[in-house]
C-alpha cells in the first residue's frame, strides 16, 4: 500500500532463499520455456513497488549496512519474532538513539508483550484464536477460516494507517515512535459487530453460514441455475422483494413485517423464500430486483470477477512489464484507492531476490564497485 502511494520501499531479504512466500506455490510465474520461476502467485500478490536487496543479517557487515539504510529512511517495518532484530543491534531502542525521527513498525503474531509474545504467529492461528472461525461456515459444519489470509491483510491495513499517523506526528513534533501490531489483536478488533454482539448481550453469536445475525433476509439464495445474494436492509426493500417474487402477503405477515420480527423468525421465512427464488434464473432475479432497488448480486467465481464490466472499468487488473516471464509481463490486482490529485502508481513489478542490491547500496549509501565486490567475497551480499 505504501509503495502504491509513492513510497520507495526497500525489501531486505536473506541471501539464498529470501522471503518464504516466494516458494508458496504452485502456481508460479512461468518463463519463456514454460518452466516455473522462483516467484509464486502468493508472493506476487503483495510485493509490487518494492526493491529487493539480499543481505546476510548474521554478518556484522550486513548489520552495518541495514543500520545505515535505516538511518536514511523514514520508516522501518519488520515482522521477526520479538527481540530478533535487537540481537543484531537493529531493535527500535538501538536505532532510535541515532535516528529519533524513525517510525519503527513491528508486526508479530501476538505483540511485543504478554504471555504469548514469544510464540510464532500465522494468519490461520489468529483466525482460530481470534474468534472469526467460530462465526464462519455452515451452522452444522466445522469452524471455517476465511478464504484468504484476512488477518494478515487487515494487520497490514492497520499497520499502514498507524505508520501514516506516526509520520504525521513526526512531521508535527520531530519525533518518531514504535508501532506495535499483532495478528491476534487485529483479529479481535476485526470481529466488529460479532464481537459487539457478545459484549452487549453476553451471548455467544451463532454460526449462521451466509446469514447475517441482525438482518433478514441477508444471505445466499438458490436460483434455477445457480446462486445469488439478497441483502435486504430495511422493511421497504423487503416489501419490494415480496412483490417482485409474487408473495406480497409475506410483507404484511406480522412474523415478517419488521426486520426484528424477521430475525426472530428467520427459520420460517428463509426456507419459504428459498422455495420461491429457486423458480427463476440468477440473471432474471438480479435484473428484476435491481430495477426495484433491492440490493442483490450474483456469486461470481474469480474468473467472472475479473471479467465483470464494473471491475474492468475500475482497472482492478493491472499489467506490468516482467522480463523473463513467458509474456514478459505479469498481471496483478490493482489498488482500490482512488485519489483525485495523487493517484496510486504502479512503478515496479514484484522484484526478483536481490534484484536491486547494487542499485540501492550505490544510490542510498554511496558504496562503490570495489566495496560491493568485497562484500560479495565475504558472502555478506547474495
Amino acid at each position: 500500500m505504501l509503495g502504491d502511494l509513492g513510497a520507495d520501499v526497500i525489501k531486505v531479504e536473506r541471501p539464498g532463499d529470501g522471503d518464504d512466500t516466494r516458494r508458496w506455490g504452485p502456481p508460479f510465474v512461468r518463463d519463456a520455456h514454460g518452466r516455473d520461476t522462483t516467484e509464486s502467485a502468493y508472493y506476487l500478490s503483495t510485493n509490487r513497488n518494492k526493491r529487493s536487496i539480499a543481505i546476510d543479517l548474521s554478518a556484522a557487515q550486513g548489520q552495518r549496512l541495514v543500520r545505515a539504510l535505516a538511518e536514511r529512511s523514514d520508516v522501518l517495518i519488520e515482522n521477526h519474532k520479538v527481540g530478533a532484530l535487537a540481537r543484531f543491534g537493529l531493535g527500535y531502542a538501538q536505532l532510535r538513539e541515532s535516528h529519533p525521527k524513525l517510525v519503527y513498525c513491528s508486526i508479530t503474531g501476538f505483540g511485543q508483550d504478554g504471555p504469548y509474545a514469544q510464540r510464532t504467529g500465522y494468519d490461520f492461528l489468529a483466525q482460530g484464536m481470534g474468534g472469526i472461525m467460530s462465526v464462519t461456515g455452515a451452522p452444522d459444519g466445522e469452524p471455517m477460516k476465511v478464504g484468504v489470509g484476512i488477518t494478515d491483510v487487515m494487520t497490514g491495513m492497520y499497520a499502514a494507517i498507524a505508520i501514516l499517523a506516526a509520520l504525521r506526528h513526526r512531521d508535527a513534533s520531530g519525533q518518531g515512535q514504535h508501532v506495535d501490531l499483532a495478528l491476534l489483536d487485529t483479529q479481535v478488533a476485526w470481529l466488529i459487530n460479532a464481537g459487539q454482539y457478545y459484549l452487549t448481550s453476553g451471548e455467544v453469536p451463532p454460526r449462521l453460514g451466509n446469514g447475517h445475525p441482525n438482518i433478514v433476509p441477508y444471505e445466499v439464495f438458490p436460483a434455477s441455475d445457480g446462486y445469488f445474494i439478497l441483502a435486504v436492509g430495511n422493511d421497504a426493500q423487503f416489501r419490494r422483494l415480496c412483490e417482485c417474487a409474487e408473495v406480497a402477503e409475506l410483507a404484511d405477515d406480522p412474523r415478517f413485517a419488521s426486520n426484528a420480527s424477521r430475525v426472530r423468525n428467520r427459520d420460517v421465512l428463509v426456507p419459504m423464500l428459498k422455495q420461491v427464488t429457486a423458480r427463476r434464473a440468477v440473471a432474471e432475479w438480479v435484473q428484476a430486483l435491481e430495477r426495484l432497488q433491492v440490493p442483490c448480486g450474483p456469486v461470481n467465481r474469480i474468473d467472472q470477477v475479473f471479467a465483470d464490466p464494473q471491475v474492468v472499468h475500475r482497472g482492478m487488473r493491472v499489467t506490468l512489464d516482467y522480463p523473463g516471464s513467458a509474456a514478459d509481463t505479469v498481471d496483478l490486482i490493482g489498488s482500490p484507492i482512488r485519489l483525485s490529485d495523487t493517484p496510486v502508481q504502479y512503478r515496479r513489478p514484484p522484484p526478483r531476490l536481490g534484484q536491486h542490491t547494487d542499485e540501492v547500496l550505490r544510490e542510498v549509501l554511496g558504496i562503490d564497485d570495489a566495496e560491493l565486490r568485497s562484500l560479495r567475497t565475504e558472502r555478506v551480499l547474495a
